[in-house]
């Protein structure tokens, strides 16, 4: 059996601009039950060769929350990443942003973020730790999915999601 050779994911922007401007990037020309099924599978081979960690990839659309895409990317995971998975959504479903800007925004104070939007006993439906991402169509109005990853750290969580998102639009553009 060979062994397998890691890949690191690189590191995610640290400016709320240049995490603007990646989310900018990874705006879609169509998301589908298809898009999000060759999403989570590259989703999950990359996490197979970024990290010996297990993961979650989890990719829902935007309006009633329908589950597109769900799996673990090896042994090891727990209900504990399904609950992060929801906690991450509910934030990018709320305030249409990655949970890595808005981490970035409260420099990780969560209970900044709590106070600010006066989520008192809510607050823990909400988590403002990478891995969370919105889903944009080009020419639509808003969010219309969300893809989220747990399982490795919040910046991994949130960066593997872009590079799969920049390498599938790259793949879309040779193809044309």
């Amino acid at each position: 059996m060979s062994q397998v050779e890691f890949v690191a994911i690189r590191a995610p922007p640290t400016t709320l601009e240049a995490i603007v401007a990646q989310e900018q990037r990874c705006v879609l020309p169509h998301f589908t039950a298809d898009t999000a099924w060759e999403l989570g599978t590259r989703l999950r081979a990359r996490l197979q060769r970024a990290s010996p960690r297990p993961a979650v990839v989890n990719i829902t659309l935007a309006a009633h929350t329908q589950l597109l895409f769900h799996c673990a990317t090896g042994r090891g995971t727990t209900a504990d990443n399904d609950t992060w998975v929801a906690r991450k959504r509910a934030v990018v479903l709320r305030w249409h942003a990655s949970t890595w800007f808005l981490h970035s925004k409260f420099a990780g104070n969560e209970d900044a973020f709590r106070a600010k939007f006066m989520l008192g006993e809510r607050a823990g439906d909400y988590a403002i730790h990478g891995g969370g991402f919105p889903v944009r169509v080009k020419d639509v109005e808003g969010v219309v999915g969300v893809i989220v990853v747990s399982g490795l750290t919040m910046q991994e969580d949130h960066e593997v999601i872009v590079e799969v998102i920049e390498e599938y639009l790259e793949s879309l553009g040779k193809s044309t």
